[in-house]
């Protein structure tokens, strides 16, 4: 059998090395890489042989025994499972939507800043949320909204008058407004950091030709800048929608059982189900897992579809 036949960039046909060659003399790449292999078999492909006991009945008492597709059976017939799911797709989809849209934004008004000084010092502050985790966070804006004496909310909206005080992260109107609002506070500057790469890599001759034209800035940002984002925007979109139904520790810090009916998420149920109870069965837990993984698939391809139609191209 011939060697296989390869033409180079520079139109020349050559005959491509035996493998083990090639591996050969790129040895030192993957020796570099072994670790992160390892690391990635280790920690995330090992632990997806446990996807069987979502067809077991498995609990920490006994041995394993087949059930097939009962849990799956118990699951799309629980209304708490459908009530998760749907704060899931709610919580999360608004979430992506109005932390992106106050990225983009933000990330305009940055790059339209003139004072130097004045840029890295917003660019520092903006950042700051992103780095605390979400116990401090969570402990924060607790005392802020808390009904008492010491929540400042509360104190500036009904000057001292205890009768007319919110919990509002007891209150099924007020908790998801809280939460967007908290997150848009946490992650906007660190959404702003791709953004404001894309804007440093626009030409400055579309500016300039567009300031020949006699165009405003208003203008320069609808017909320059945002075509220039519109890319990354939805690479973003496609990229962050792998995580919509991965939402956990934000949740679950700031919910409590007054609010489960508009709070309680898929990631957060799988956790009561397998810690919250006397006797768990980690099979059912394990098969809400599955299927919570099945939808982020879905919706990743779907999206990237959609910008194959849309854009001509997408990102997997």
């Amino acid at each position: 059998m011939g060697k296989k036949k390869v033409v180079t960039s520079n139109g020349v046909e050559v005959h491509e090395k035996p493998l083990g060659l090639r591996i050969w003399n790129n040895r030192g790449y993957y020796i570099m890489f072994l670790p992160v292999l390892i690391f990635l078999v280790i920690m995330h492909y090992w632990p997806m042989l446990g996807v069987r006991y979502a067809f077991y009945d498995y609990k920490p008492v006994g041995q394993p025994s087949w059930t097939g597709l009962s849990h799956f059976q118990k699951m799309f017939g629980t209304p708490a499972f459908w009530t998760a799911f749907k704060n899931t797709l709610v919580i999360s989809v608004v979430n992506l939507i109005i932390t992106n849209v106050a990225a983009v934004v933000v990330s305009i008004f940055l790059n339209e800043m003139k004072n130097l000084l004045a840029k890295k010092s917003l660019q520092t502050l903006i950042y700051l949320p992103h780095f605390m985790s979400w116990a401090v966070v969570a402990s924060i804006f607790s005392l802020f909204l808390s009904p008492s004496s010491t929540g400042l909310v509360n104190g500036m909206l009904f000057k001292g008058d205890t009768s007319k005080y919110i919990y509002f992260l007891a209150s099924t109107k007020w908790w998801r407004p809280i939460y967007w609002l908290i997150q848009v506070w946490k992650e906007t500057g660190w959404g702003t950091i791709i953004y404001l790469a894309t804007l440093s890599g626009i030409n400055p001759e579309l500016y300039e030709a567009a300031d020949i034209d006699g165009a405003t800035r208003m203008q320069k940002i609808r017909f320059v800048t945002l075509p220039a984002l519109a890319n990354t925007i939805i690479t973003v979109l496609i990229l962050n929608l792998a995580k919509v139904m991965n939402v956990f520790d934000s949740v679950f810090v700031l919910y409590n059982n007054a609010v489960y009916d508009v709070a309680d998420v898929i990631s957060t149920y799988i956790y009561r189900q397998t810690f919250a109870i006397a006797l768990p069965n980690y099979g059912y837990s394990t098969a809400v897992g599955l299927f919570k993984g099945l939808v982020g698939c879905v919706l990743v391809l779907t999206c990237n579809k959609i910008s194959k139609k849309v854009r001509g191209r997408g990102i997997v």
